[in-house]
């Protein structure tokens, strides 16, 4: 039996996913301004398609896509395996905005934790700021 998130081609992945009332182009205008970006990123950075970015925790990589509603980008942070790469995307729901993290080629079980983790601690901070006053 395969453990959950071990991809066959992939390596590991980590996933978390969450729905906020909110509109789909308010979501994604958030998460690319940079206080969005401070929430999920830890500072704000270029996000066009080719930047490189370096964050204040070492964590450095390269923004490989970016269309209206979908970023793409290499990850590699100090103290994990190598690269890997997120993708964050603003989906349309029935009752909002569903905001994704999607973090793959992550080296073992133990990086796949310490991606949910930091995924799950972002979106509870964008849930926070995104929830109406």
């Amino acid at each position: 039996m395969t453990p959950i998130g071990l991809t066959k081609d992939a390596g590991w992945q980590a996933g978390v996913r969450r729905t906020v009332r909110v509109d789909p182009d308010a979501a994604w205008t958030l998460l690319t301004s940079a206080e969005g970006q401070a929430l999920w990123l830890g500072a704000a950075t270029a996000l066009e398609r080719g930047a490189a970015y370096e964050l204040p925790d070492g964590t450095r990589g390269e923004v490989r896509a970016r269309s209206g509603s979908h970023l793409r980008m290499t990850w590699e942070a100090p103290g994990w395996a190598g690269e890997s790469t997120v993708q964050l995307r603003a989906i349309p729901a029935k009752t909002g905005t569903t905001i994704s993290f999607h973090h793959e080629r992550l080296a073992d079980a133990e990086e796949r934790e310490r991606a949910l983790a930091h995924w799950r601690a972002a979106l509870d901070e964008i849930e926070q700021r995104l929830r109406p006053s």
